[in-house]
């Protein structure tokens, strides 16, 4: 398939992610969120068999990359950018700001941004993380951006889209390594990094994987991260 510059990069980008979530964090996952119902709004909860059917069609290892095009294992393969797209939107914008020789801004798509300078006042751009509960609509935790650096701050949460049956949660967050939402009890992470692309698909993978096993994995890529879990 032919592809730009910028596509083969956001994969090159997300295989590196892929590679240290030690798997959890995956582009190819789309067949997954169709199965279970996500991309028709309507939960089902598939067969193990199910599962392992369109698990075969799953995989970064099944995607190469190569100067101007990219290469698929098999023709079921889909390559979804949407978990790292709009960071990498973000540092577009930011870019383009930077070119224009503008020091002081706050660029947000969709809830996820890029600081740099300070606000018109000389003071601290402050952050704001909403509350990861779906009645909610205030603050759980307010971060001020001591540095004039730019500066991405990205979340994912669980807590908007997500199927409740029989007693049981759904969440849209699917891991790669199993074919099925997660099931643990961190709803929402937010990390701090010098690249909104990168900031973008870590929050994903790191939403992913869990506070207990993403705070070591955050530890060991020298991460700045918030785990909320809801108990």
């Amino acid at each position: 398939v032919k592809a730009n510059e910028e596509l083969i990069y956001l994969v090159e980008e997300a295989r590196k992610v892929h590679s240290d979530s030690q798997g959890c964090y995956d582009l190819t996952i789309q067949p997954l969120f169709k199965l279970w119902g996500f991309s028709d709004k309507s939960l089902h909860i598939p067969s193990p068999a199910e599962i392992s059917e369109v698990m075969y069609s799953v995989g970064m290892e099944k995607i190469q990359t190569h100067e101007n095009y990219i290469q698929k294992q098999l023709g079921k393969v889909h390559i979804d950018v949407s978990s790292i797209g709009q960071g990498y939107s973000v540092a577009k914008l930011a870019q383009l700001l930077d070119q224009k020789n503008i020091q002081n801004y706050l660029v947000e798509i969709g809830g996820e941004l890029q600081t740099r300078g300070q606000k018109p006042n000389l003071k601290p751009w402050k952050i704001a993380i909403e509350r990861p509960l779906p009645e909610a609509t205030g603050f759980q935790k307010i971060i001020t951006i001591a540095t004039p650096n730019p500066t991405a701050i990205m979340t994912s949460g669980t807590y908007r889209h997500y199927y409740d049956d029989a007693g049981r949660r759904y969440s849209h967050i699917l891991d790669a390594r199993t074919g099925s939402p997660v099931t643990h009890s961190t709803v929402s992470v937010t990390v701090i990094h010098e690249s909104p692309t990168v900031a973008d698909a870590w929050s994903t993978a790191l939403l992913c994987l869990g506070t207990e096993e993403g705070l070591k994995i955050a530890d060991t890529n020298n991460l700045s991260v918030l785990f909320i879990d809801q108990n």
